[in-house]
């Protein structure tokens, strides 16, 4: 059983992840973005509508680190899109210790899309649904699944959440 102190300090950790996660996604250093992940990691955007039914289909589905990569070199030399910008904000971080090594946590977030007309507005709200554990690097998300509550997105989605 951990103490409060333990209880803390884990919670800032993985607060932190969370922080840095989002960080590195609103200021476009995207080849990072895959550094947060295991190498055997699962990632996905899926609605709650289909989360709710458990039903598997999302709108991004990344096995590994490498697909991850993948999905960046996709976004950076293939895709074509309106440039744009995000704004994380996340909140409500709950924690539940699996075992010496995993976390199971959840947290709330909102995603703000700036686009070049200058008009901002909310793409995407939510709740992250991660596992995270604790390698030689630090904490690493070995899954993170975006549930957003929404039906549909807004525009083409390219930039992960």
């Amino acid at each position: 059983m951990k103490t409060k102190l333990e209880e803390m300090i884990l919670w800032y950790e993985l607060h932190r992840l969370q922080e840095r996660y989002v960080s590195v996604i609103d200021a476009d250093r995207l080849e990072e973005w895959p550094n947060f992940f295991t190498e055997d990691c699962v990632y996905e955007i899926i609605p709650k509508e289909n989360a709710d039914l458990g039903l598997p289909m999302g709108i991004m589905h990344c096995f590994g680190r490498a697909m991850l990569r993948d999905r960046i070199t996709s976004l950076r030399k293939a895709n074509v899109f309106e440039p744009h910008t995000y704004r994380h904000m996340i909140s409500g971080l709950e924690l539940t210790p699996v075992d010496a090594d995993s976390v199971d946590m959840q947290s709330n977030y909102v995603v703000v899309q700036t686009l070049t007309d200058g008009e901002s507005r909310i793409y995407q709200a939510g709740r992250y649904f991660d596992r995270v554990v604790h390698s030689a690097e630090g904490w690493l998300y070995q899954c993170k699944r975006a549930v957003y509550d929404t039906s549909r997105v807004q525009t083409l989605l390219v930039t992960p959440v």
